[in-house]
């Protein structure tokens, strides 16, 4: 690991003022991600900017109904609160789908949007990464790419998003707050994280002085016919091969509206509007299920090693919105598929 300076921010402007006059600074907060990639020499910050006594861990009702939720809230924390487990259970399960208890009790709702890849070429840096090193190439395109991206990739990169609390945000439509030097912006959750491109470097929209301040959820959350289905090589303490957060209003047994997101398949949490169009007013069965994972899937490509996530996506998909449709969501204390 590199040496490096370590500060303390004493307030929401310290923190970015010190970032803005550092271009080699990163903020801090619970570190789940960031030591590691320190310890892999993937990240080389000159100057660590601990943002932990901010004052941006309050959980409350927005005005128009909705949530505000602080970027320091604790993982664990907003899992089990009881304005999320009753108005945003979708929210609640896909956090404790993820990682360990004690990495939940560390990692803080900020740092959870902005976790990296956890492509095992991103993290060794003795091969080719145009992540971790633009213009060097993609060493999983023609590698090991069993658990890359069958969706939104590009020549320069197949890496996927390996969050399982932002699949659920991209559900549920919530908004990003963020401060930096040129103000406070909002930022919708579908903007927020970007496609590789040809700059797959970037994972977010988000501006080198900028700071996720808070979270807003809207007042609708999907309570009573939602799931988080995640599928992966264990029961526990791995990323998704593919994973499902849906959610859906039902009229008797007809669609009134229709969401589902994806994990795994994509460098962001991955809705498709026309796919989703495809549920509306059709009855909640397995016909009008696949029929919408068909649409989801019409561009999915394959790789020599994760072809086989295409059909398991499509079963993936039409599982879960059958467990919303019914009102029985995937349980992640047993891990038996409902």
């Amino acid at each position: 690991m590199i040496g490096f300076q370590y500060t303390r921010a004493s307030d929401i402007g310290d923190a970015i003022r010190l970032a803005a006059g550092d271009p080699n600074a990163k903020f801090i907060a619970g570190g789940t991600n960031l030591i590691d990639l320190m310890k892999m020499d993937v990240e080389l910050p000159g100057r660590l900017i601990d943002i932990t006594q901010l004052p941006l861990k309050q959980v409350e009702i927005t005005p128009g109904g909705g949530l505000r939720i602080g970027a320091l809230v604790r993982n664990s924390d907003l899992a089990y609160h009881p304005l999320v487990a009753e108005r945003y259970p979708v929210l609640a399960s896909a956090i404790l789908a993820g990682a360990s208890q004690q990495l939940r009790n560390m990692a803080s709702m900020g740092g959870n949007l902005l976790q990296r890849t956890r492509c095992h070429y991103f993290y060794d840096t003795a091969t080719a990464c145009n992540k971790r090193e633009p213009g060097s190439g993609c060493s999983a395109i023609d590698g090991l790419n069993r658990m890359h991206a069958i969706l939104g990739a590009s020549e320069a990169c197949i890496a996927t998003h390996p969050s399982d609390m932002c699949v659920a945000l991209a559900l549920l439509e919530a908004k990003v707050h963020v401060d930096g030097a040129s103000g406070e912006r909002v930022i919708a959750f579908a903007d927020f994280h970007r496609l590789p491109g040809d700059t797959p470097q970037k994972d977010a929209n988000l501006d080198a002085d900028e700071i996720i301040t808070a979270l807003e959820l809207p007042p609708r959350g999907f309570a009573t016919h939602y799931t988080y289905l995640k599928i992966r090589d264990r029961l526990s303490y791995a990323f998704a091969l593919i994973s499902v957060a849906a959610g859906l209003e039902l009229d008797g047994e007809t669609i009134k509206e229709g969401r589902f997101a994806l994990g795994g398949v994509a460098h962001k949490p991955w809705r498709d509007p026309e796919a989703e169009a495809v549920l509306r007013g059709q009855s909640a069965n397995a016909g009008t299920f696949t029929r919408a994972a068909d649409v989801l899937l019409r561009d999915a490509k394959g790789f020599a090693h994760n072809s086989f996530k295409i059909d398991l996506a499509r079963r993936c998909i039409a599982r879960a919105l059958t467990q919303a449709s019914r009102g029985t969501p995937q349980s992640h204390s047993s891990k038996q598929i409902a």
